[in-house]
């Protein structure tokens, strides 16, 4: 016997779908139409009605129809190579390779298997150059065997999975050697990362060829079913900004278990109703051929409804049984026990096992079918029934996530696949009809190499010099206006982006002047209203993407628009805007994206305490930390509106190129007198003072014989002037400094420590020893952020912030609760200076 004999025979669809059994529905009926499936178990298709919507449902069940195609041989034959290179790939890295710290190395054998065929009939068959692929984290071992069978994966890294240098755990775009799509790993975000890339392609394009990006590939993400259990997952499923984006396919591998167990209710019935309701295209593949030939016998429709009826767990039991025992456990004690039983009595042990496991993910003809039957007009999802750890002895055992294959067991499936243990990275013999299919699809799925274009320049200082009261926030806007005038290529470049919040974070002017993206003409109702101020145009050349609350769909967004310089060659300059305090919340998928190349701009505002009248629950604390953190990103807390300027301009001048790198700018909302930033009028010295502020910080003020030097950020730098002016009334001369991003200088420091290749000027023209002081520092957020400044000359200090949950109140109010005004300030500069 081989593994996968049997898989041509899979079908989809018979009679009440298998998915309310697997789910413990109570009432199957009240769900779909039995008296269609029962008439005719033979149907291609089977389209529900939905009586609340009074149209057609778009579930679709799929059974396979018989047009086998020439190569089902082939294809079944590389299926079981794919199986077996995946399992090898992970046997070598835990029982071969040497391991001298006895630290577990893992991989999930019996995760991939479930989606061996799904993924061999997908490369092989479905894909065209301009498809793109997400893949299940675990499931990143089939990858690799499929490019390895395809030439795009040398020999040498089948040894190397999980090994320093080689293979990832999980697919990965800036490290994996082959061709990987998306990089996945952090459940839910791999699984929407597509719908970002699709969005961002469509974008693109009409940026490179002049007009609206058309449906140019699909987009496709292999989804464990368990990772629908991500609310990530649902927040991009139902965002109506997707509904018209035909070129996104899911397919879920429907195995029904989790790390821990057989779930006992997967309600895989519901999941099909909320992609149904979200408007997507729903096909279900389902039972195999043996099963529905077993089903149209006399007596048939008793073991029918035995399946259907009988708990999810139940039916992963029978997985695991012998034909003895499924001779007994099967029929059951029910009432029609001995028609199942005289029904399965003629099956010989083999057919009897294998039709129990005959689900529809593993069928060849049916997901063929399925594939034809994707409405390219809307998203659809495919679910795909599967055995987890199928071909595999440890399938359908609820232990078997983790779980690896004994050395006797990976002997014996050797055997059963007719390999060679000892060499076992054969690959088929180029002659082969094997052999030539992999030739054959290597040639298809040929990309031309991507060559990045090179950005526009970006200029550095706008020249103007702000004036009157002002704040950080607004400055962002404005910033972006005069982009479009004085660096017109650039600005064509930039696209916005906003979880429901641009009127509010100060982006309308720039709403008004570059319209809003969408996949189609929409008209604005509101156009000819005279006391409308921001205007909703939507059509494909808009530059402001607008999606729901969801703040993990924005950065997801972002990152994808970020990585269109190495996707398709041409950069864009994403930036994000949304909630300070809600940028916590965004940081797992927005740090995601840039570990797999998404360089984009995120800005938080309003941010900190400054919201006052907010309330602890919209007063960001953590932020100013997390930027100072963030790897592949620098970070900025500019305090006033030139400072704005000259970072974010710095920020878009380092997207969209193979060296280059995110930002996060933290701005506020409260008005500052701008005359306080003392701007030098000389050209030379204002370009001085431009490059400090990129580089981390600029002293605001310097006096001769200083006492004390106060090193402040942000909002709060009113508050250290005052308190500089107060200190010299009292004989305490004090230097302010104004520190913009305590990222830059913290690698300053590390370079200067020998750590990193990074320049340490800054420190020299900021904190110079022969003006070495004690220090306080203070800033709308955690006080650990600027707490290292005291060692870059390792001087006594007080370092204020705040480290509480915040208070509603007046503005003086809550920075007297959390010490950060300026009798604070005062006070910590008098106590760490002795007076």
């Amino acid at each position: 016997m081989r593994i996968l004999r049997y898989s041509r025979r899979l079908a989809c669809a018979i009679g009440a779908p298998l998915v309310n059994s697997f789910a413990g529905c109570a009432t199957i009926a009240a769900c779909w139409d039995y008296p269609v499936a029962f008439r005719d178990p033979n149907a291609v298709i089977r389209t529900t009605f939905d009586s609340r919507r009074h149209q057609e449902s778009l579930v679709t069940s799929i059974s396979p129809a018989d047009n086998r195609s020439s190569t089902g041989d082939e294809l079944r034959e590389i299926a079981e190579k794919v199986l077996w290179l995946s399992t090898s790939m992970i046997h070598h890295a835990n029982r071969i390779r040497p391991n001298a710290s006895g630290l577990k190395v893992g991989g999930h054998q019996a995760s991939c298997a479930s989606m061996v065929t799904i993924m061999t009939s997908l490369w092989f068959e479905q894909l065209q150059p301009g498809d793109r692929v997400s893949v299940k984290p675990h499931a990143s071992p089939v990858l690799h065997a499929i490019n390895y069978l395809l030439g795009d994966l040398d020999e040498k890294y089948l040894t190397t999975l999980r090994a320093y240098g080689g293979l990832q755990s999980y697919p990965s775009r800036a490290k994996d050697p082959d061709t990987v799509d998306y990089s996945t790993g952090s459940v839910g975000i791999g699984a929407t990362a597509p719908i970002w890339g699709a969005m961002a392609r469509r974008f693109v394009e009409r940026e490179a060829t002049g007009s609206p990006g058309t449906f140019s590939g699909r987009q496709y993400s292999l989804v464990g079913d368990a990772e629908l259990d991500e609310g990530a997952v649902w927040e991009a499923i139902i965002d109506p900004g997707i509904a018209e984006l035909g070129e996104i396919v899911w397919i879920v591998d429907l195995n029904r278990q989790s790390l821990d167990r057989v779930v006992p209710n997967i309600a895989a019935g519901r999941l099909e109703k909320m992609f149904d309701a979200a408007g997507w295209q729903v096909l279900t593949v389902k039972f195999g051929r043996l099963l529905e030939e077993l089903f149209a016998k006399e007596g048939g429709d008793a073991a029918r409804r035995r399946i259907l009826d009988m708990p999810n767990p139940e039916y992963q039991r029978l997985l695991r049984c012998s034909a003895d025992e499924l001779r007994t456990r099967l029929p059951g004690d029910g009432p029609e026990a001995a028609t199942i039983a005289d029904l399965i009595a003629d099956l010989s042990d083999t057919v009897l096992t294998e039709t129990i496991r005959n689900l529809g993910g593993h069928d060849l003809d049916a997901l063929r079918e399925a594939y034809s039957r994707i409405d390219d007009t809307r998203p659809t999802v495919i679910i795909a029934y599967t055995v987890k750890g199928f071909g595999l002895p440890t399938q359908g055992h609820p232990q078997n996530h983790s779980s690896l294959l004994t050395v006797e067991e990976y002997a014996t499936l050797a055997r059963t696949l007719g390999i060679d243990p000892d060499a076992p990275w054969a690959t088929f013999d180029d002659a082969s009809t094997a052999g030539r299919l992999c030739t054959a699809t290597a040639e298809r799925l040929r990309r031309e190499p991507v060559s990045p274009a090179e950005p526009p320049a970006v200029p550095t200082d706008i020249g103007r010099t702000p004036k009157g009261t002002a704040t950080t926030q607004a400055a962002l806007g404005r910033v972006l206006i005069d982009l479009t005038r004085e660096a017109p290529d650039a600005a064509k470049r930039v696209v916005t982006v906003s979880p429901d919040v641009s009127s509010s974070t100060n982006l309308g002017s720039w709403v008004n002047k570059v319209g809003v993206w969408s996949s189609s003409e929409r008209h604005d109702w509101f156009e000819d209203d005279a006391e409308t101020i921001m205007h909703w145009r939507e059509s494909p050349t808009g530059q402001h993407m607008e999606l729901g609350i969801a703040e993990t769909n924005l950065v997801g967004l972002m990152g994808e628009l970020g990585a269109t310089w190495s996707r398709w060659g041409q950069p864009l300059f994403p930036i994000g805007v949304m909630y300070d305090p809600f940028v916590e919340r965004a940081l797992e998928p927005w740090s995601y994206g840039i570990y797999a190349g998404g360089q984009s701009i995120l800005v938080g505002t309003p941010s900190g305490v400054t919201l006052a009248a907010e309330g602890g629950a919209h007063q960001s604390i953590k932020t100013p930390s997390i930027g100072l953190e963030q790897p592949g990103c620098i970070s900025y807390e500019p305090a006033f509106a030139i400072d704005v300027e000259w970072t974010l301009l710095a920020s878009i001048g380092r997207l969209g190129r193979p060296d280059g790198t995110s930002a996060y700018l933290r701005l506020s909302t409260r008005p500052v007198d701008q005359t306080l930033a003392d701007v030098p009028t000389d050209p030379a010295a204002r370009e001085r003072r431009r490059r400090q502020v990129v580089a981390g910080g600029y002293p605001l003020v310097r006096r001769d014989r200083a006492a004390v030097t106060i090193a402040a950020m942000g909002a709060v730098i009113p508050e250290a002037l005052a308190a500089a002016q107060r200190l010299e009334q009292v004989g305490v001369v004090a230097d302010v400094l104004c520190i913009t991003s305590p990222g830059q200088l913290y690698r300053a420091v590390q370079a200067r420590q020998g750590h990193g290749g990074g320049e340490s000027w800054i420190l020299d023209q900021l904190l110079p020893a022969d003006r070495a002081t004690p220090m306080v520092t203070v800033l709308d957020g955690h006080p650990h952020t600027l707490a290292f400044l005291a060692t870059v000359n390792r001087v006594a200090s007080t370092s204020l912030g705040v480290s509480n949950f915040g208070q509603v109140g007046s503005l003086d109010e809550v920075y007297k609760h959390h010490h950060i005004d300026t009798d604070s300030i005062v006070g910590a500069a008098l106590d760490v200076t002795g007076h």
